[in-house]
């Protein structure tokens, strides 16, 4: 991208800083801009580092790969071919981004933050660890569940085209597939204020996506790996999910708030036993352990919920169009245009289906 197309991108952005009141929101979008700017002016494109072989060879053995992941998204998987991911840029750290996400002490349901393009989302991104967990230790003291994690990848939603970064490369392939065609999906749909039908969607194509390259390419063994730890995946989303059904039991209670967090600590401690029974029917596979490692509470528990409850619906309406994916995109921007309470309750009917067709 040159830099005239490089800053005729940026300044929309730049200039909506100005419209907003507060201080503090003006400094984050600023910390944003300048992010996303040391970001893009560091891409080179692709071709001319396999052409003049100015990286090392890990590093051109795996943009070798994103390439041919690109085309098979945009051949096969019909995503859009963009401008994005054309590029490469080193960040010197293995993170993009660091989201900050925060829950009331009492509730699961997760903060929002409103912004001039993205609108309203449920976690704030930093472009350096110090600034989130800086806000993440104030809501903590005023008694707020947090939690901070780091980002390998987002989608700037075709507002810039995004290069490939050097925290995408120290995934193994399937990693890299999965991250690839899950930022593309973003660029098909994006519905404002809607984080989990957003991240639901692109999961299910990151899917999809990945059962058709293995499978395309004879890859068998790797594609009964990626099915073993979808189905640990499955189990492990659903053990955090009944977590998060006995934390709402409990918060929607009669009991006073002494007696909802007694029970919220007895709850949690006691999913740690659970979760090592969890790990026997796997046969030891530990594959969670440093997530669980990070501690259990409201925030990272429906931070979890976002990226994936919605799954099994955009899954059932998947089949019914017979796997068909320009069909499927369809369908799913016509969601993408229901009021937020109509959309969700076609989803929530989906999600029953599946579960009464895998019954």
């Amino acid at each position: 991208m040159s830099y005239m197309k490089r800053l005729t991108c940026i300044l929309p952005f730049v200039l909506s800083l100005f419209l907003l009141n507060a201080c503090s929101e003006r400094d984050y979008l600023l910390q944003s801009a300048k992010g996303q700017w040391s970001l893009m002016s560091r891409a080179k494109p692709i071709d001319d580092i396999l052409e003049q072989n100015s990286e090392p060879q890990n590093i051109r053995d795996q943009l070798v790969k994103v390439v041919e992941l690109r085309e098979f998204a945009i051949s096969e998987l019909n995503l859009p071919d963009t401008g994005s991911y054309r590029e490469y840029a080193d960040l010197e750290r293995p993170y993009v981004v660091w989201n900050l996400v925060v829950a009331p002490e009492l509730s699961l349901k997760l903060n929002q933050w409103c912004f001039p393009i993205a609108g309203c989302v449920t976690y704030r991104g930093y472009f350096d660890e110090v600034s989130a967990t800086t806000l993440a230790h104030k809501y903590s003291a005023q008694g707020f569940d947090v939690d901070v994690y780091g980002v390998q990848a987002y989608s700037t939603l075709n507002w810039f085209d995004d290069p490939v970064l050097n925290t995408f490369l120290t995934n193994d392939e399937l990693r890299l597939a999965a991250l690839l065609f899950h930022e593309m999906a973003h660029q098909v749909i994006y519905v404002s204020n809607d984080t989990a039908f957003n991240e639901s969607f692109a999961k299910t194509v990151e899917m999809e996506g990945l059962r058709r390259w293995l499978q395309g390419s004879d890859s068998h063994d790797l594609w009964a790996q990626c099915l073993q730890r979808e189905d640990q995946s499955a189990d492990f989303y659903k053990f955090l999910a009944e977590i998060r059904t006995n934390l709402e039991q409990v918060y929607n209670s009669r009991l006073d708030n002494n007696q909802k967090r007694l029970a919220k600590q007895e709850i949690l401690s006691h999913a740690f036993d659970e979760y090592e029974h969890l790990k026997k029917r796997w046969n030891g596979y530990a594959g969670f352990d440093q997530w669980m490692q990070g501690g259990l509470n409201n925030a990272r528990l429906s931070s979890v919920a976002t990226y994936n409850d919605l799954v099994p619906a955009f899954q059932m309406l998947l089949r019914q169009v017979d796997n068909d994916l320009q069909k499927f995109y369809s369908e799913v921007k016509r969601l993408g245009k229901l009021p937020e309470h109509e959309r969700h309750a076609k989803l929530k009917s989906l999600s029953l289906r599946l579960k009464a067709a895998l019954n």
